[in-house]
């Protein structure tokens, strides 16, 4: 029963959002390609919205690929051997693993580009659900000793 009240909280928070389609609703909150935004935000919305939010490590993939086409490849594989994970779980494994991982969130905000949204079947359950891509950054492209990267 409680999944149920969540999704159905998920659904609502979702068709509140002004406008018609994925795109346009994502967009009322901040969400549009070639925007960085705080992975916080991006789990946010994922966590609030029912929106799934893909992370990609590929930026090949990302850029030239469907998701659909890249869930069905690497669909097999465990999770963490994938060039992608979703958003809720990139920042549990990395909670988990790292307990400063929250303070260096605070101090040096990891910004993910977004290269596509939109919507899909993507569990092929005859749901369609919206989703957003991203590309996260390369490790020298991380600002955290404060100095740009060289």
């Amino acid at each position: 029963m409680i999944s149920f009240l969540t999704i159905s909280m998920e659904d609502s928070a979702w068709t509140s959002l002004p406008g018609s389609s994925s795109a346009e609703k994502l967009f009322s909150l901040g969400v549009e390609k070639r925007r960085t935004l705080d992975i916080r935000t991006l789990d946010e919305i994922a966590r609030h919205y029912g929106v799934g939010v893909y992370l990609f490590f590929e930026e090949d993939l990302v850029r030239n690929r469907t998701l659909e086409s890249v869930l069905e490849e690497f669909g097999g594989f465990p999770e963490y051997e994938r060039p992608y994970i979703r958003v809720e779980n990139f920042l549990r494994f990395t909670r988990e693993n790292d307990p400063g991982f929250e303070q260096t969130l605070r101090e040096f905000p990891l910004m993910v580009e977004i290269v596509s949204v939109g919507e899909a079947d993507l569990a092929r359950d005859g749901k369609v659900k919206p989703f957003v891509t991203g590309m996260m950054p390369f490790l020298d492209e991380l600002d955290v000793d404060g100095e740009p990267p060289a």
